[in-house]
C-alpha cells in the first residue's frame, strides 16, 4: 500500500455543500455521456489466428464485406497506374520564341563579327528555324519521376510513358517517348548542326539556339490531380456479400484472414449504422449507468480511504476534470479517426493524479478511465492491458519526486513498458518474429513525449485550486528562496536551528513512512516568526546580555509564543501554502513555555499564575508529519543547552521529551503510533550522537 500524501482539511459539512457535491458529479457524467460516442457496441471480442470462444455466428441479415486496408491500397495503386497525366500546348511560347530568334540573330552575329555576306546569315536563321519549328511541332516535355517510376520495369523504355495533351480543348493521347526534353532537344539540334555542310559556326549557333529551347508542353497539376482523386473515389470499399443466415465464425475454430474480414465488416456495420441495435437513447442510457456506477466506485473509494478529498469540492473538482478532459479526447480522437489511438497521452492522468494526491487514488482512477475508454475501443482487452501496465509503471516510477531528470527517467520506463507490453502480445498472438514492424511504436513514442506535458498541468492545477504537489515543495525546500534568505540574514542561528530539525524529521519520516519532502518543507519554516525578534531567542543572542533579563516573565512567555502568530502572518504574507502553516501553528501543540512559567512560580510563590499566558495556542499536530517535526524540534533545541554530550545524556533527553509529549496528549490527533514515536526516537538519538561527536566506549573491562 502506498504511502498517504498530504491530508487537505475538508470543507464545512453542511447540505449546501452536499448539494454541490452531488451537482458536479451529475455534470460530470453527463458531460461524459455528451462527449463518448453514441454508436451501438459490438458484443464480441476477436483477434485472427485465435480461436472464436462465442457461439456459431450466423449473419443476420445481406451485408458487402469490407476490403482490408492492403487490398485498398493496392486498389489505390492499380488504378493510379491507369492515370495518364495532362499536359497543355503553350502554343504562344513556341512562336514567341523562334520570332525572337530570327530578330536576335543579326544583331548577335555582328556582335561576335562573323561572316557579314548576307547569304550566309540567311543559312543560319533558315537552318535554326527549322530546329526550333520542328523541336515546338513535336513538343518539349519535362518529365514527371512520380510517372516514370509507378512501374516496376526499370527499364529505359519504361521510363516513359503516356499523357494526355490537350490543345484548344481538345485532348489527345501521346507518349512521351514521341516528345523532346529539354536535354534531348540540344542533342537533336547538335545532331541536325553536325550535318550541316553550310553552317560553319556550329558551336556557336548551337549555344544561340539554347537560348530560345523552352518548354511548350506544360504539366497540369491540379487538372491530373482532380483526375486521380476522381478514379479513387470511384474505388469500391468492398468484395463480395455475406448472405443472411450464412455461417461467418464456427464456435472453436481459427479465425482466418476471411473470417476476420467478415467480422470486421459486420462490426462496422453494426456500430456504424446500428441496424442490429436499438435506438439511440437506450446507448446513451446504457453508457450513463456505466458511468454512474463507475463514479460511485471512486467515490466510495475517496470515502473510504481518502475522506479529505471526498469532503472537499475543490480537490473532487480536479479529479472530475481530468477524467472529462480525457475522456473528451478520446471521443474527438474516435470522431477524427486519429490512425491509432495510442497517440492519445492515458498515462498522463496517472501521473496528475499521483503528483497532486497519492499512488492509491491514481490507481484507481486510472483503471476508471481505462475500463471506460475500453467500452469505445477496438481490441479492448489490448488496450486495457497495454494502459494498465504503463499506468501502474507511470506511478511507481515517480513515487518519491525530488529531482526533474525524474520526469524524463519516467517517461523512459513507461516506453519502455509500453514496448515490452506490446512486443509481448504481438509474439503472442500470431508466434512469429516477421510481425514485428518498428513502425508500430511511433504511437507510444508520440504518446510518451506528449505525457511529459502532464507536468506543466500540475503547476496550473496547484494555481488555479491551491493545492501542493512534490513539486511544489521542491521549490519550498530550497534554501536560496526568498524568505529563506531572509531568515537566514536576520536569524541565522535559528535557521541553523531549522536545518537541524528539517535533517531529524526527514530521517524519521523516512524509516516511519510519510511524505520526507513536506516535512523537510515545514521544518525549513517552522520558526519563521522568529526573525519579528531574533534576538529574544537564545540561538541568536551574540552577546551575554540577555533582552528577557529586563522583561517580567509574562512579557517574555508572550514574545516567545508570539513567533507561532507572526510566523503564520508571514507565511500568509508570502503565499505559503496551508500545510505548511500547519507547522508553523502546531510545532509546539498547547504546551507551555516551561521555563518562564517555572521561573513565575518561583519568583511569586504566593501568587496565581495564568497559564493561559505561558502556553502556546495550539492546535496539537493532527499529521504524522507535524508530530514528528514537534519531537525533532523539541530534541534538537534542548540538545544545544545540555552541558555534556555523552550517549548516556542525549538518551535521557530524548525520552524524557518524548515522554513529556505523550504525557501532555500532544499527538492524540495524529495518525501516529507509539512504535513510531520509538523509532523516531531512535533515529534521533543516532542523529544527535553523530552531531556532537559522541564516541562509543569500547573498553570491554567497564561492561564486566
Amino acid at each position: 500500500m502506498s504511502r498517504l500524501k498530504i491530508k487537505y482539511n475538508r470543507e464545512s459539512d453542511n447540505n449546501m455543500n452536499l448539494i454541490r457535491k452531488v451537482s458536479l458529479i451529475l455534470a460530470t457524467i453527463i458531460l461524459i455521456c455528451i462527449f463518448l460516442p453514441k454508436q451501438a457496441r459490438f458484443r464480441y471480442e476477436f483477434q485472427k489466428g485465435k480461436v472464436w470462444d462465442h457461439e456459431n455466428l450466423i449473419s443476420p441479415y445481406n451485408f458487402a464485406i469490407l476490403k482490408t486496408q492492403e487490398e485498398l491500397n493496392e486498389d489505390k495503386k492499380n488504378i493510379l497506374k491507369t492515370i495518364q497525366p495532362i499536359y497543355d500546348v503553350n502554343s504562344t511560347i513556341s512562336r514567341e520564341q523562334i520570332d525572337q530568334f530570327e530578330t536576335d540573330l543579326a544583331e548577335k552575329w555582328q556582335t561576335n563579327k562573323l561572316d557579314t555576306t548576307p547569304q550566309k546569315i540567311q543559312d543560319y536563321r533558315t537552318v535554326g528555324n527549322a530546329i526550333l519549328t520542328h523541336l515546338y511541332d513535336r513538343g518539349i516535355l519535362s518529365l514527371n519521376n512520380r510517372f516514370q517510376n509507378r512501374n516496376d520495369d526499370k527499364s529505359p523504355a519504361a521510363k516513359q510513358y503516356n499523357f494526355t495533351l490537350i490543345q484548344d480543348k481538345v485532348a489527345t493521347q501521346k507518349n512521351t517517348a514521341d516528345c523532346y526534353t529539354i536535354e534531348s532537344s540540344y542533342e537533336y539540334a547538335n545532331s541536325v548542326l553536325s550535318n550541316s555542310p553550310k553552317i560553319v559556326y556550329k558551336k556557336w549557333l548551337l549555344e544561340t539556339l539554347k537560348n530560345y529551347i523552352t518548354l511548350n508542353y506544360v504539366y497540369n497539376d491540379q487538372q491530373t490531380e482532380r483526375l486521380e482523386q476522381t478514379a479513387l473515389a470511384n474505388i469500391s470499399s468492398t468484395r463480395g456479400v455475406v448472405q443472411k443466415g450464412e455461417l461467418i465464425a464456427e464456435k472453436d475454430k481459427i479465425i482466418s484472414n476471411e473470417t476476420n474480414q467478415k467480422l470486421e465488416s459486420l462490426r462496422k456495420i453494426y456500430e456504424d449504422e446500428g441496424k442490429i441495435s436499438g435506438n439511440q437513447t437506450y446507448v446513451t442510457l446504457g453508457q450513463f449507468l456505466i458511468i454512474s456506477l463507475a463514479l460511485s466506485i471512486l467515490m466510495v473509494f475517496l470515502f473510504l480511504f481518502r475522506k479529505d478529498i471526498y469532503y472537499n469540492n475543490r480537490l473532487l473538482s480536479i479529479i472530475m476534470i481530468v477524467i472529462i478532459g480525457m475522456l473528451a479526447v478520446l471521443s474527438w480522437a474516435i470522431k477524427i479517426k486519429i490512425p491509432n489511438l495510442y497517440y492519445i497521452p492515458f498515462c498522463s492522468v496517472p501521473i496528475i493524479i499521483r503528483i497532486l494526491f497519492d499512488s492509491r487514488v491514481a490507481l484507481n482512477i486510472h483503471l476508471l478511465m481505462v475500463l471506460l475508454a475500453a467500452l469505445f475501443v477496438p481490441n479492448s482487452y489490448e488496450f486495457v492491458f497495454l494502459q494498465f501496465m504503463a499506468g501502474i509503471v507511470a506511478i511507481y516510477s515517480i513515487k518519491t519526486l525530488v529531482k526533474r531528470e525524474q520526469f524524463f527517467i519516467s517517461s523512459a520506463i513507461i516506453l519502455a513498458t509500453y514496448l515490452i507490453a506490446y512486443f509481448g502480445l504481438l509474439l503472442t498472438r500470431n508466434g512469429s518474429l516477421s510481425t514485428i514492424n518498428l513502425m508500430d511504436v511511433t504511437p507510444f513514442v508520440v504518446s510518451v513525449m506528449i505525457t511529459l506535458m502532464a507536468y506543466p498541468l500540475v503547476y496550473a492545477f496547484e494555481k488555479l485550486f491551491g493545492i501542493v504537489s512534490d513539486l511544489t515543495l521542491m521549490e519550498l525546500t530550497n534554501s536560496n528562496s526568498k524568505l529563506l534568505r531572509e531568515l537566514s540574514f536576520k536569524a541565522p542561528g535559528t535557521f541553523q536551528h531549522s536545518l537541524q530539525v528539517a535533517n531529524l524529521a526527514e530521517a524519521a519520516i523516512y524509516r516511519i513512512g510519510g511524505n520526507p519532502l513536506l516535512v523537510r518543507a515545514g521544518a525549513l519554516y517552522h520558526d519563521i516568526g522568529k526573525m519579528t525578534n531574533p534576538q529574544f531567542f537564545i540561538e541568536n543572542q551574540k552577546t551575554e546580555k540577555n533582552p528577557h533579563d529586563e522583561l517580567s516573565p509574562e512579557q517574555s512567555a508572550q514574545i516567545i509564543i508570539s513567533h507561532i502568530i507572526k510566523g503564520a502572518e508571514i507565511a500568509k504574507r508570502n503565499q505559503l501554502p496551508d500545510v505548511i502553516i500547519d507547522f508553523i501553528r502546531t510545532h509546539h501543540g498547547t504546551t507551555k513555555v516551561d521555563y518562564f512559567y517555572n521561573l513565575f512560580i518561583k519568583n511569586n510563590p504566593d501568587k496565581l499564575v495564568d497559564e493561559a499566558l505561558y502556553q502556546y495556542p495550539g492546535p496539537i499536530p493532527y499529521s504524522k508529519e507535524t508530530a514528528v517535526l514537534m519531537m525533532a524540534d523539541s530534541v534538537e533545541a534542548a540538545s544545544r543547552a545540555l552541558k555534556e554530550h555523552t550517549e548516556e545524556s542525549i538518551n535521557t533527553l530524548v525520552d524524557k521529551i518524548i515522554e513529556h509529549k505523550l504525557k501532555l496528549n500532544q499527538f492524540a490527533n495524529s495518525n501516529i503510533t507509539l512504535k513510531e514515536i520509538t523509532e523516531s526516537a531512535n533515529i534521533f538519538k543516532a542523529m544527535l550522537k553523530s552531531i556532537y561527536h559522541v564516541r562509543v566506549d569500547y573498553d570491554l573491562s567497564k561492561k564486566k
